[in-house]
């Protein structure tokens, strides 16, 4: 969206970089919930089951994903159908209770990840809108969709940027290591904001703030 804003042409270094500074939100999560990565079997197998969905389709579907980028239309009525149902998971299922995570639920919120799949569909509030609907407090639905995010974005980064090694050459690396500080500072404030307005008062506000953007993305684009 942002270069849709700025106008920019998408050109193959532009896409590794905007793969390579993911690293630096995936760190933040790290930081920020380093308590939870411990020694803990149980835990991590559960974050594997909860990947393994993405995974799969992830890969199975990798082509399409990549030409449904290119569309910044896509990604704008995502943001609106995506938002609604938000908003109304929100309003109707504010009674979670579940704040033990089972292997199936992990599973079945796995697969309510590869919603994000589709360009401009939240990974964190597809898994989000998945764990409330399973019962789950919001607090535990959100601390589960930012840890799921550690291996999920770490292996598709990863697996994105073997793709495009071959474009990446030295004089990149400084444009890069301020891609990824930023991108560090911003998920960390972004994350702590997060947190704070669904304490506070849920999901519904940042609903809101995605439909707005959305449809003013499609006014700019169909005007």
């Amino acid at each position: 969206l942002v270069g849709h804003v700025l106008n920019l042409t998408s050109t193959e270094f532009q896409k590794a970089f905007d793969i390579v500074i993911q690293f630096g939100a995936i760190l933040a999560v790290v930081v920020l919930y380093r308590k939870q990565f411990h020694w803990d079997f149980s835990f991590y197998k559960k974050l594997a089951i909860a990947f393994l969905p993405a995974g799969v389709f992830g890969f199975l579907l990798k082509d399409k994903v990549s030409e449904m980028m290119e569309s910044t239309a896509i990604v704008a009525w995502a943001l609106i159908v995506g938002r609604v149902i938000m908003i109304a998971v929100d309003r109707f299922y504010k009674k979670g209770t579940i704040t033990e995570l089972t292997e199936k639920n992990a599973f079945l919120i796995g697969c309510f990840q590869c919603l994000a799949l589709i360009p401009g569909v939240s990974r964190s509030g597809a898994t989000i809108v998945g764990s409330q609907l399973l019962g789950m407090t919001k607090e535990k639905a959100a601390e589960f969709s930012f840890l799921l995010a550690v291996p999920t974005i770490t292996i598709a980064s990863l697996y994105k940027l073997y793709k495009v090694r071959s474009l990446i050459e030295v004089s990149h690396l400084a444009q890069m290591a301020v891609g990824i500080v930023l991108s560090f500072i911003f998920a960390i404030v972004a994350i702590r904001f997060f947190l704070e307005v669904v304490k506070r008062s849920g999901f519904g506000w940042f609903g809101v703030y995605r439909i707005v953007i959305g449809v003013c993305v499609l006014i700019s684009i169909y005007k």
